[in-house]
């Protein structure tokens, strides 16, 4: 799957490709307007005046100019309640989908990074990861968006528009990918000094492929194979990780930080700052701020054994 750039242009679903339309009409609009007005105004300056005639203004040229004036105030008074109209039925187009059996996610934006919950009936079904949004090709999705410190906005460009998020009060939005793929998708309110660095993914999957995947993340993470990942988690579970971060299957419960049951899964790090490499994740782990300046990941100040110990155990979490 094909990694997409931000862009309203190259839509994936109907939310997106009915502001795509709106877009395209405003643009052709003013594209005339402004074509129309470049030629009266080269009209205008490529006309020359006869010596003998007069410079005096004479009650048939007023008539004609206020003419003029007025169908320019009802042409443009005629185009911007079109627009208008056309905002507002788009507007309400974008909750006009089939929302029978929707998958319902809850999204909660953070400084700096996503927390994705995947709601289910069944409280041990629920599936909860970070930064990356796995959606079912060709069916629709409900996101329930909410933030837990500071306004964010929520906007992936080819999927849908923007919706802010703002602390205490909870919004919805609803997305629908017609075809596979990967699409970037953006923190699009400054919400402070790494707002640029609160990057997400939407990877939209055939249903059965996601299907395969939501299995896999309800389990819990997989036990050590090696030495060296049991050393690592003995290192995660004494240290200062366990304080902030859930790993299913083990001790460490914590809600501060991102769940990292399933890290090694993940395309990115640090909500995109980074690809998810074992010499990314080294450093990301070593020192938080040099990778992501102003995060609230403490640093563990580890052994070099210890640290290399650790992110192999990270990196055995699949």
């Amino acid at each position: 799957m094909s990694e997409k750039l931000n862009s309203a242009l190259d839509t994936a679903g109907p939310q997106a490709g009915r502001i795509e339309d709106l877009w395209w009409l405003l643009f052709g609009f003013c594209a005339v307007v402004f074509v129309a007005v470049m030629a009266v105004l080269v009209a205008a300056l490529v006309r020359r005046r006869t010596p003998d005639e007069s410079m005096e203004p004479t009650y048939a040229g007023q008539r004609t100019a206020l003419r003029y004036v007025g169908a320019g105030v009802l042409a443009t008074g005629a185009i911007l309640l079109g627009f208008l109209i056309a905002s507002v039925t788009t507007d309400r187009g974008l909750d006009e989908i089939e929302t029978g059996g929707a998958r319902v996610l809850t999204i909660t934006g953070r400084q700096w990074w996503w927390e994705i919950r995947y709601e289910d009936a069944r409280p041990d079904r629920v599936v909860v990861t970070a930064n990356e949004i796995h959606v079912p090709v060709g069916q629709p999705v409900l996101l329930r968006l909410r933030a837990s410190d500071v306004i964010h906005s929520f906007w992936v460009p080819s999927l849908a528009g923007k919706r802010d998020l703002i602390p205490g009060r909870d919004t919805g939005l609803w997305i629908q990918a017609n075809r596979p793929g990967t699409f970037q998708g953006q923190c699009a309110e400054f919400c402070g000094y790494q707002h640029a660095h609160m990057r997400f993914l939407v990877i939209a999957q055939p249903p059965a492929e996601f299907d395969a995947w939501l299995e896999g993340q309800r389990a819990s993470a997989p036990e050590p194979a090696t030495d060296e990942e049991r050393r690592g988690r003995e290192v995660f579970l004494a240290g200062s990780c366990v304080m902030c971060h859930t790993i299913r299957g083990t001790a460490a419960g914590s809600i501060v930080g991102p769940d990292l049951t399933h890290l090694a899964s993940r395309q990115t790090i640090a909500a995109g700052a980074r690809p998810n490499t074992r010499d990314h994740l080294a450093a990301w782990v070593a020192d938080p701020q040099r990778t992501k300046p102003g995060a609230r990941m403490p640093v563990p100040e580890l052994p070099p054994a210890d640290l290399q110990a650790l992110v192999t155990y990270l990196r055995s979490l699949r």
